[in-house]
């Protein structure tokens, strides 16, 4: 089901004697119309449904509606228009009506020009995204190639068994891809031993995948990562830019599904995701697995908007 955008989530703080540079979010934000100039379009997927299935903390079907409250007061650094392009909601536990909704949404939002930011709900949201960029580019971009780039603490390569979930979305791309004879670029950054199992990594090597183990980004070994994003970039045309929130400790991410052990820290993050915004090929970035139901303070909500922030301002400039 689509929902239309719930303007009253946008408020805040107003600093009306500092003009125009000292608008947030709230100010410029609007509801996206069918005649919309391009811009930065927000859009949620509200399902944790892919969770469920994968026995993890269900609440990320909330996440859109705290992610915008926590997203209002930022600071309107670029002149780029703003839009709230509402919600994808589940309904009756139909993941895969769901996902199919969330593509046909994104490709609108991509044929207008915009570019997609959106907010989850479980990680089953890639799939859903997935199959916007592909509809996409089949239809404006044939001859053009895709890169994956998720930022995980989890493969997510499961083999559905029998359906989808947050666990195998990226599976479910390969098999899209082989069906379609398309190539399967795929790159997990932040990979955790301990919460993949050899079968994974055997299916990862199987596919082609690429992985970066959150043991391997230290502030020593970052040139080299940031090096090894750049090369998977140059191979491609377009990127699609996934943001599992789990890739982060615990205790700076404990609103997710299944909170890391180690995870890889803010300040080494930020340059990784910069790395890959520098290259202007991303067409689509999601977040998936906040759940609020286990934040403290704000805080987890609080990173997530800071990363919104950080892409919102890499794609605008």
């Amino acid at each position: 089901m689509l929902q239309l955008a719930d303007m009253r989530l946008w408020s805040g703080r107003t600093d009306s004697e500092d003009g125009r540079a000292g608008e947030r979010w709230h100010q410029r934000i609007t509801p996206l119309q069918l005649d919309s100039s391009p811009g930065l379009a927000i859009l949620g997927f509200a399902s944790d449904e892919g969770v469920r299935r994968n026995k993890g903390r269900i609440g990320a079907a909330k996440g859109p509606r705290i992610l915008r409250l926590a997203m209002a007061n930022l600071p309107a650094t670029f002149d780029t228009p703003m839009y709230d392009a509402g919600n994808v909601k589940i309904e009756r536990e139909d993941l895969e009506s769901a996902q199919s909704m969330l593509g046909a949404r994104i490709k609108e939002l991509l044929d207008g020009g915009h570019f997609p930011l959106i907010l989850g709900g479980g990680h089953e949201i890639a799939f859903g995204s997935y199959q916007g960029i592909a509809r996409w580019m089949r239809e404006h971009h044939r001859d053009k190639t895709l890169g994956i780039i998720n930022f995980d603490a989890h493969l997510d390569l499961r083999v559905p068994s029998p359906r989808g979930s947050s666990g195998t979305p990226f599976y479910q791309i390969a098999e899209q891809c082989e069906i379609n004879g398309r190539p399967f670029n795929y790159l997990c950054i932040g990979a955790a031993d301990s919460a993949n199992t050899p079968a994974l990594y055997n299916r990862a090597r199987e596919l082609g995948a690429q992985v970066i183990r959150d043991r391997e980004i230290t502030s020593w070994q970052l040139d080299g990562v940031r090096e090894q994003i750049r090369e998977f970039i140059d191979r491609v045309d377009f990127v699609y830019l996934t943001i599992c929130l789990d890739v982060f400790p615990a205790a700076v991410m404990p609103a997710v599904s299944a909170p890391a052990g180690r995870g890889v820290p803010l300040e080494l993050f930020e340059p990784l995701l910069d790395t890959v915004l520098e290259s202007k090929k991303v067409c689509l970035a999601d977040m998936a697995e906040f759940n609020p139901y286990f934040d403290i303070e704000d805080h987890a909500a609080r990173t997530a908007a800071r990363i919104g922030f950080q892409i919102a301002n890499g794609v605008a400039d």
